[in-house]
């Protein structure tokens, strides 16, 4: 048996997330990375195969390189070779980057030192069409240095529950934020594009998404660093913005060499 790590991209507008769903109550299957990946990895060795993700992402949400692995029973295909076995058997919007192999007490999930999100926006100008589906069009340019600044107070441990959905099953609302910063980068097939990258041990779920709807919401209403400062401390759910929408939110990096930090 082999440990096999896999880096992968998806285009999450057509699933339910990564997760399998098993027991999902709906009359029609529930479409999902993970389910995909393992009847594609059925398919190349005969059996089922367990795969273990880095984390999950909810529907709608994409992935410019997710982690998972697993343990292969077969010994004779290289390493090297899963990429082309297994997108021959990948529908068109999950593609493998890259597969290696990891020791067998490596685990995608938990040997993950910290996850990056990035969230693009379109500001100001109308999108292209072919970019709707992985960007939140704002009408207004906002400003910049005042989102940075904001962002700046994310550092460190913080309890993060102001920015938690409801039904969050999270043990601690308590997470390690590594980076925060907003940037512009010029993107295909042109344009700029407003990013919000965060970097940090684990996430609460939609939390990205609530903090670029927050940023985006209190920058319009000239509300400043210190009102962000106490809207964060106060751990309340509905003193912060509102939630921005799946398509602009991509997994950006799974980083394995950093400093472990406790959940």
């Amino acid at each position: 048996m082999r440990n096999i790590l896999l880096t992968l991209s998806y285009d999450g507008t057509d699933f339910c997330g990564w997760q399998r769903q098993d027991h999902a109550p709906s009359v029609k299957p529930v479409r999902t990375v993970q389910a995909e990946l393992e009847k594609a990895l059925e398919k190349l060795h005969g059996t089922h195969i367990d795969l273990h993700g880095s984390g999950r992402t909810d529907s709608g949400v994409h992935a410019a390189a997710q982690a998972a692995n697993f343990f292969s029973p077969i010994d004779s295909i290289p390493e090297k070779n899963y990429v082309q076995a297994l997108n021959a058997l990948l529908p068109h919007d999950i593609r493998i980057q890259d597969s290696k192999l990891v020791p067998d007490d490596f685990d995608s999930r938990f040997s993950a030192t910290s996850r990056v999100y990035r969230y693009f926006m379109v500001s100001g100008k109308n999108p292209l069409a072919n970019q709707m589906p992985y960007v939140w069009f704002i009408k207004r340019t906002p400003d910049i240095d005042v989102l940075n600044k904001m962002a700046s107070v994310l550092k460190g441990e913080i309890d993060c529950a102001s920015f938690a959905a409801s039904g969050d099953q999270s043990v601690s609302t308590n997470r390690y934020i590594e980076n925060a910063r907003f940037f512009e980068t010029e993107g295909f097939p042109g344009g700029k594009f407003l990013v919000f990258e965060i970097e940090a041990n684990a996430f609460l779920w939609k939390m990205v998404r609530t903090l670029t709807g927050t940023f985006i919401e209190f920058e319009r209403d000239g509300k400043d660093t210190d009102y962000f400062k106490k809207v964060l401390e106060a751990k309340d759910r509905k003193l912060a913005g509102v939630t921005a929408p799946p398509q602009g939110l991509f997994l950006w990096q799974i980083k394995f060499d950093g400093i472990r930090r406790h959940v």
